[in-house]
């Protein structure tokens, strides 16, 4: 590790100088490249350097302890060896972390699709609920958000809807909430008070960009029709929204918010890149995919992860073995206490298999 850790030293040196040079900004995407990979460095060295001072003051204690017969002064000594220690294996650990391979599409923003599943009209307005709260996430965090599509009841609910989360880092925290959402409460149309279990399911999809997926005018299907809203109520005369089919995969997607057709097409197709995104990388990147199934549960749609239980205000991720009583907090968009406890336990999961390799 420790020589991995010098090399990447010497590699942020190298970097440091280079940007250093007055023409370093004279090609802009040269810049943002070596920019890039400078700031993915900074933490790795500073904590490298971090380690390095410990280890130069545990080996100062250590001289001075055979040489030193004060005992006050070897009582000064004895503690800058203890805390020298106490820093060489917390920055270790540190390290050990900041070195794990990292999730290439950490960074980038999402698109996250929301479908209401078993429990009709309950589930309906359950996935509605769970769209309110990454809404109110997202807004904590200063990300952008945008509705892409939405398929409303009635009632409130969200049949399915499609929005982009947009902002630094969107990826890493949202990436645990793909699965299969259940609720356990009393339906406001329930009369005697029984408990129904309903459910939704949620995806998240890292965004694509433009030059990632190549797709073919001649691949695509692309129909218009009028815009429907809640009851199959027409809300639009003209026809402005928009399906796409990507023939080869067989993948629909349908963008109906929008009075204009060429915005509701493009919404389309933003959704269309990043589940082909998906796709590919699933098929085609053996290395990623079984990354993906080694974090905290596989992340596939099907896979029940968390109750949230209305009449114990109680919230249970079912991956981790995590329960709070909390619910109405984190409805309310307060998700960093589960969502830090993921990605702690991806991390020591990680690590553990670091250590068996």
């Amino acid at each position: 590790m420790l020589d991995k850790l010098k090399n990447f030293e010497l590699k942020y040196e190298e970097l440091s100088a280079r940007l250093a040079q007055p023409d370093a900004a004279s090609d802009p995407s040269r810049y943002r490249d070596l920019m890039k990979e400078y700031s993915a460095l900074t933490p790795i060295v500073e904590k490298y350097r971090e380690y390095l001072r410990a280890e130069e003051s545990l080996k100062e204690a250590e001289e001075l302890r055979k040489s030193e017969s004060d005992k006050d002064f070897l009582k000064m000594i004895d503690e800058q060896y203890d805390h020298a220690k106490d820093d060489i294996e917390r920055t270790s650990e540190e390290l050990k972390i900041l070195l794990l391979p990292k999730d290439p599409n950490d960074n980038r923003s999402v698109i996250m699709e929301l479908r209401a599943g078993a429990g009709g009209e309950e589930a309906a307005l359950f996935a509605h609920s769970l769209m309110r709260m990454y809404m109110l996430y997202a807004d904590s965090k200063r990300w952008k958000t945008e509705i892409l599509s939405m398929n409303e009841t009635e009632l409130g609910g969200v049949k399915e809807a499609a929005f982009s989360v947009e902002g630094e880092g969107v990826y890493s925290r949202l990436k645990y909430e793909s699965g299969v959402h259940r609720v356990q409460r009393v339906p406001e149309t329930e009369s005697q008070g029984r408990i129904q279990t309903s459910t939704a399911t949620v995806a998240v999809l890292p965004e694509a960009e433009n030059a990632e997926i190549q797709i073919d005018d001649k691949d695509l299907k692309i129909d218009v029709f009028r815009s429907s809203g809640a009851g199959g109520q027409h809300i639009n005369k003209t026809e402005s929204a928009v399906r796409i089919t990507h023939l080869p995969t067989g993948l629909v997607v349908e963008c109906q918010d929008e009075r204009s057709q060429q915005k509701n097409r493009e919404r389309a197709m933003k959704v269309l890149c990043s589940r082909l995104l998906e796709k590919k990388q699933a098929e085609l990147d053996a290395k990623y995919a079984q990354e993906r199934r080694s974090q905290i549960g596989t992340g596939d749609r099907s896979e029940r992860i968390r109750t949230y239980n209305f009449p114990e205000n109680r919230l249970s991720d079912h991956r981790i073995g995590l329960t709070i009583y909390k619910l109405d907090q984190v409805l309310n968009g307060n998700l960093d206490e589960v969502i830090d406890a993921l990605a702690t336990a991806d991390r020591a999961a990680k690590l553990a298999r670091e250590d068996e390799a």
